[in-house]
């Protein structure tokens, strides 16, 4: 009876997770742009307009996991200066050891926030996956403390004046950074980010409308039961100096 129970549990919420996923794409009002190329592997890609970077970018990716393919295909087309942050160990190991070879990687071991302190990050629900939460996003019980900071504190430290490329897929924490970077009107041209599942409910459709409302227009997005990644362009960006010139 239990195993029956499960089933019945998990495809109710597959039910539940695919008729959210075709809400959200419907609500999204897709800009399309004939510059936009997909980077990275099959599981850790992201689209993003090529127009928009060039080597003097600066692109911050909130995120590592096990797959550094977007951060490397970066530099390797562009020749831009990638920052990949991370708290997770098993994430700083394999990052520094994938990337111990590209001068232009450079790997941060702490995550992104509101504000530079401490969090609890939990982990995830699914045996051998190493993505951790800060949110508590799958409601487990085993969590580590980790250091978080926020971007603009990150861009003082480092000295950008502009980032060019902002790529989040932070386990539920996608919506506490896109409400500071709102809040500090830090000049961002492209977000990318992924609206982790679960999420609650209408969560994605509000941030979407809020970014839209401060300046921004979906140019893609990927809407699937358990995937929903977006990127934005503000609406005010120009190529690079140097390609324009």
């Amino acid at each position: 009876m239990s195993e029956l129970v499960t089933k019945a549990t998990h495809a109710v919420q597959s039910a539940r997770l695919l008729w959210r996923s075709r809400k959200f794409k419907r609500h999204v009002d897709i800009q399309s742009r004939p510059d936009l190329e997909m980077f990275g592997s099959p599981y850790g890609h992201w689209v993003i307009p090529t127009s928009l970077l060039d080597a003097t970018s600066i692109c911050y990716l909130v995120g590592a996991g096990t797959d550094i393919s977007f951060d490397r295909a970066l530099i390797a087309r562009f020749g831009c200066e990638v920052h990949t942050f991370d708290p997770v160990p098993e994430s700083q190991k394999y990052a520094t050891e994938a990337g111990a070879d590209e001068p232009r990687f450079h790997f941060h071991p702490y995550g992104i926030w509101s504000e530079d302190t401490e969090l609890e990050f939990h982990e995830p629900v699914e045996v051998g996956f190493i993505s951790h939460s800060a949110t508590n996003l799958h409601h487990t019980g085993r969590a580590f403390r980790a250091s978080v900071r926020s971007i603009p504190s990150v861009m003082q430290e480092f000295g950008h004046e502009r980032v060019r490329l902002l790529k989040i897929s932070a386990e539920g924490s996608e919506y506490e950074i896109l409400d500071s970077l709102r809040a500090s009107g830090v000049p961002i041209d492209v977000i990318a980010v992924e609206f982790a599942q679960p999420s609650p409910r209408g969560a994605a459709e509000r941030a979407y409308d809020l970014l839209v409302a401060h300046g921004y227009d979906a140019v893609y997005v990927q809407s699937a039961p358990r995937i929903r990644k977006v990127t934005f362009v503000r609406r005010d960006s120009v190529a690079p100096t140097s390609r324009a010139a």
